[in-house]
């Protein structure tokens, strides 16, 4: 569409923050964009990044929410949400949970849950990523983990991980026989998000443009039919609405990572 080659660099770890920095140090000539997620908005609550995430990005827009799903080994003796929650209280740090790293979305997730039942005492086992911690869930070394939907949902249609829940409010298209967790647990409503962004200072016109355009492609029939199988939710919108969406989040999960005293090292 913009007539250019559109090259993909990859600059993992951190939580993000390695990717981000590099964007937040490029020139802001529109010709460098960051792709981020939720741990976007998390993260100057965990720590303290190397970039200010209000000062040095400017969003562009709001791409695609998925629920992550509640997954267990199917060794683990609860077919539901209620039944792990009163196997957890009944067998208190005996159950582990697995995530993609200390203070990851997967993370925030189990300790959201913590918070609102109350009484689950459970064993964090932090991965560098998100393929060994589903590894080593399907093969035992641990018991529950929140992945996202996509990466998951293989594994439960092979039966080798059982789905509890999704973590969205209402149940999602891809798997319309699952509950939702918030159905046991009231209030409980959190979605993974992709957005874009940019280093400050891009002008407005290259912002308002990128938005126009990737508005523009999230509306195509295949893509929205391609997004839909792997459970996201298209969303779109203004640059103006991710800016406000974005900032809820960083209040909301900072209100989780304060009440849980959750840390990450720095």
């Amino acid at each position: 569409v913009l007539g250019q080659q559109v090259v993909v660099d990859n600059r993992g770890g951190g939580g993000g923050v390695i990717g981000a920095d590099a964007a937040a140090k490029s020139p802001p000539d529109g010709y460098t964009m960051v792709l981020v997620t939720s741990t976007f908005a998390m993260t100057p609550t965990l720590q303290k990044p190397p970039y200010d995430p209000v000062r040095d990005f400017t969003p562009v827009v709001l791409l695609a929410a998925v629920p992550n799903i509640l997954v267990v080994n199917p060794l683990i003796q609860a077919t539901n949400v209620q039944e792990l929650i009163a196997l957890a209280r009944a067998k208190p740090n005996e159950i582990s949970y697995a995530t993609s790293g200390n203070g990851t979305v997967s993370h925030l997730l189990t300790e959201w849950l913590r918070s609102l039942v109350g009484g689950m005492q459970l064993v964090h086992v932090p991965y560098k990523g998100n393929a060994q911690a589903l590894t080593d869930l399907i093969g035992g070394q641990t018991a529950m983990s929140f992945p996202t939907i996509p990466s998951a949902l293989p594994h439960v249609q092979t039966s080798k991980l059982r789905a509890l829940g999704v973590t969205s409010a209402k149940r999602v298209g891809a798997l319309p026989d699952m509950p939702a967790i918030a159905e046991s647990v009231a209030g409980y409503d959190a979605s993974a998000w992709y957005g874009v962004m940019a280093p400050a200072q891009t002008p407005r016109g290259v912002i308002e443009k990128l938005n126009r355009e990737v508005n523009r492609i999230l509306m195509l029939p295949d893509v929205k039919a391609r997004l839909a199988e792997l459970g996201l939710d298209t969303v779109g919108g203004s640059p103006a609405q991710f800016d406000q969406y974005l900032r809820a989040e960083s209040e909301r999960w900072g209100r989780v990572i304060r009440s849980q005293k959750i840390e990450v090292e720095q």
